[in-house]
């Protein structure tokens, strides 16, 4: 036994060695934030095990108006049963601007902060917007060769970046612990990683869902604004829209504290949701323009015909021939805004649906399907 003992931690002192060797130590990160934590994926509440930059609540903070008919219809069987399944963590509609319907579960309430996942690069996609406005950047058309100099001659441009058409090789594998999604979540150096990707096709000729993508574009805002990423959206959204609580975005690390621009702000649905009222609203917030409603008119429109399921940083879908637009994480995170009805659905929560050949999982039709028979029901 003793033998056993020795063998098994020599050759575990080898897999660690031969990793940090191989510049694949981020994957000891991997296994101390997941495995041993009783996960096998990243999971909601992982803000705790990484660096964090604070975004403070707002200066003035803004509670939303709760509908006169609050909470007055039950959920739908089918979307009761959807929740227990999918473990939903929160679940709002807001009607008219009101909250109409608003439900929390399983210990999380009002001041949860749970991950984005990837609604965080719609919020990074109007940072783009309102550096625009700003002046920062002259449009979607600038190069990003203006801020990076070896993308000179590339022709990619930030719209590019943020319509998923960048051309780079970026492989979005969730499940590979040696794939560049993995080595860009756990890794401590992520401008390294981003700045170290190749071109495998042209630039702004198709989509293609990168996570690079949108870190990428971040990193142009910080260079073109000249501030942290985290301060502009501070300074530009979390507190001109009233969030009523302060978020969380993480970093790759204490020293280079570069934030995760294609995910992973901690905060709740109250306050991701103003994001879906900006856009519904054209980037009106109480009278003042925040952001250019041509560029927010662009941004809920296809780039390319043959991929109408992505706009630039927003998902989009026809579903019930409705007008939907969608910020979208990987495990179920979902503002979904829908601007003809003035209605927002803010769903958060531990899995997400099943893919098939639509572009959304299962679960999203499940939402908005069930929304409107509960709000037809009133």
């Amino acid at each position: 036994m003793k033998r056993f003992f020795k063998w098994f931690i020599g050759l575990l002192a080898l897999v660690v060695i031969t990793l940090y060797i191989t510049d694949y130590n981020y994957i000891l990160k991997g296994i101390r934030v997941v495995y041993l934590t009783g996960h096998t994926t990243a999971f909601i509440d992982d803000h705790v095990y990484f660096e964090n930059v604070d975004i403070p609540a707002s200066e003035n903070p803004q509670p939303w108006p709760l509908h006169k008919d609050f909470n007055t219809i039950q959920p739908t069987e089918r979307l009761s049963a959807q929740h227990k399944e999918m473990g939903t963590v929160a679940f709002l509609i807001i009607k008219n601007d009101s909250i109409w319907y608003e439900k929390y579960a399983d210990g999380y309430g009002l001041n949860s902060q749970t991950n984005s996942f990837s609604m965080a690069k719609s919020i990074t996609a109007a940072l783009l917007g309102k550096a625009i406005k700003d002046g920062y950047i002259k449009g979607l058309d600038q190069r990003v060769s203006d801020f990076y100099l070896q993308y000179k001659n590339t022709g990619m441009t930030v719209g590019d970046l943020s319509s998923m058409a960048s051309g780079l090789n970026w492989d979005e594998s969730y499940t590979s612990p040696f794939s560049i999604t993995a080595r860009s979540y756990y890794d401590d150096d992520l401008a390294e990683t981003i700045l170290g990707l190749e071109f495998i096709e042209t630039p702004g000729e198709s989509f293609k869902y990168l996570s690079g993508n949108t870190q990428l574009l971040g990193m142009v805002i910080e260079k073109a604004t000249g501030k942290e990423i985290e301060t502009y959206l501070s300074e530009s959204f979390w507190n001109p829209l009233g969030a009523e609580k302060a978020a969380l975005w993480q970093v790759d690390d204490a020293e280079n504290s570069l934030p995760k621009a294609y995910c992973c702000i901690a905060s709740n649905a109250r306050d991701f949701s103003r994001f879906g009222k900006l856009y519904k609203d054209f980037g009106t917030w109480n009278g003042e323009q925040l952001l250019d409603s041509t560029f927010i008119a662009t941004s809920i429109q296809p780039r390319f015909t043959e991929s109408p399921e992505y706009g630039f940083g927003f998902w989009l879908s026809d579903h019930l021939d409705k007008k939907i637009v969608v910020m979208r994480g990987i495990l179920g995170q979902y503002v979904i805004t829908i601007p003809e009805d003035n209605l927002i659905i803010t769903r958060l929560g531990h899995q997400r649906g099943n893919r098939s050949d639509k572009p959304f999982s299962s679960d999203f039709y499940v939402y908005v399907e069930e929304a409107y028979k509960m709000l037809d029901a009133n």
